[in-house]
């Protein structure tokens, strides 16, 4: 298969182009056109457009080879950035970044009934290269991936160990808010490498359950209106099945309603839609039950249609 992920393709027999968003098989590829509707098509029938070039392709900053002082010389800093493709958002691409003095001697193989390598390659400092890409709707399915790392330098500086990072992705690994990626300079995931995993003390966990109200956070008075729709809580929210969307909806609902409680509010209005009900149903169930809660209604048909609650509060 000579395409990737996010490549900028043309259709020979018909007057279309768009973005290759998903790998079917050795000779069927996914194309996702103007409209964003994905048209399956053979790879035979496409061509590359010259003159683009995926992001994350060009090689960015290869790195500086003169010497440098032992004081400067950068022994921390390897990354996994998964960037979203600035095209075709439903591929994500995967960047080895090195922000170290080190070169990097890398591979990158994905483990699903069998290994499959992926990327192999020489990363100098301060620098970084794309080594796999994946589409986002299937990270159910998405195969493990396995990065091994050996470290090198010319210089008088003891390289640490090799380095393999092994992991099976799931949604919850991007349920937290994208940031800034060093190098690349893009907005993404960023996992550090070369940091040993955070091991969480079971007793220090069970204390903060137990703390003093003077230690608990206090609750931030929250706005009139409260909006429950999810991509107005998650930036990333296309990773999340129904099932998922509802309890961060729920969570954000519970947190905001105990908010309004703590600060003496009169009343508040949930804006959840109307869509096929559901989270409204389970609002008014929890509201039904809860004993600060004098009474709720549809809020303002004229404003939101049946798509607000209103909450007056005891």
């Amino acid at each position: 298969m000579k395409y990737k992920l996010g490549d900028f393709v043309r259709f020979v027999d018909e007057k279309l182009e768009g973005f290759i968003t998903r790998i079917i098989d050795e000779q069927m590829i996914g194309v996702t056109v103007e409209d964003d509707f994905e048209i399956p098509v053979p790879a035979a029938k496409v061509t590359l457009v010259h003159g683009y070039k995926a992001p994350g392709t060009e090689i960015i900053n290869p790195g500086d080879k003169s010497p440098i002082l032992a004081a400067e010389f950068k022994t921390k800093g390897v990354y996994l950035g998964v960037v979203p493709d600035a095209k075709a958002n439903s591929v994500v691409h995967f960047h080895l970044i090195n922000d170290t003095s080190f070169q990097l001697l890398a591979t990158l193989a994905t483990e699903k009934q069998g290994f499959k390598g992926e990327y192999a390659g020489i990363i100098g400092p301060n620098s970084s290269a794309k080594v796999y890409s994946a589409q986002l709707a299937d990270l159910q399915i998405w195969p493990k991936v396995v990065i091994n790392i050996l470290y090198y330098t010319g210089q008088n500086v003891e390289a640490p160990a090799p380095l393999t990072f092994t992991e099976k992705f799931k949604a919850k690994d991007f349920s937290g808010s994208k940031k800034n990626l060093p190098i690349i300079n893009q907005q993404g995931w960023q996992l550090r490498l070369d940091e040993p995993e955070l091991v969480i003390d079971a007793e220090k966990l069970k204390e903060s359950f137990f703390q003093s109200a003077e230690e608990k956070i206090t609750l931030t008075k929250p706005a009139r209106e409260i909006d429950l729709h999810v991509e107005k809580l998650r930036d990333d929210h296309q990773l999340f099945n129904s099932t998922e969307i509802l309890k961060i909806q729920l969570a954000h609902f519970n947190k905001s309603l105990d908010a309004a409680i703590v600060h003496q509010l009169p009343d508040v209005i949930f804006i959840h839609g109307a869509g096929n009900g559901t989270l409204r149903h389970e609002l008014q169930k929890i509201l039904s039950k809860h004993p600060k809660v004098q009474t709720f209604m549809d809020a303002q048909k004229e404003k939101f249609g049946y798509g607000a609650t209103r909450v007056v509060l005891k």
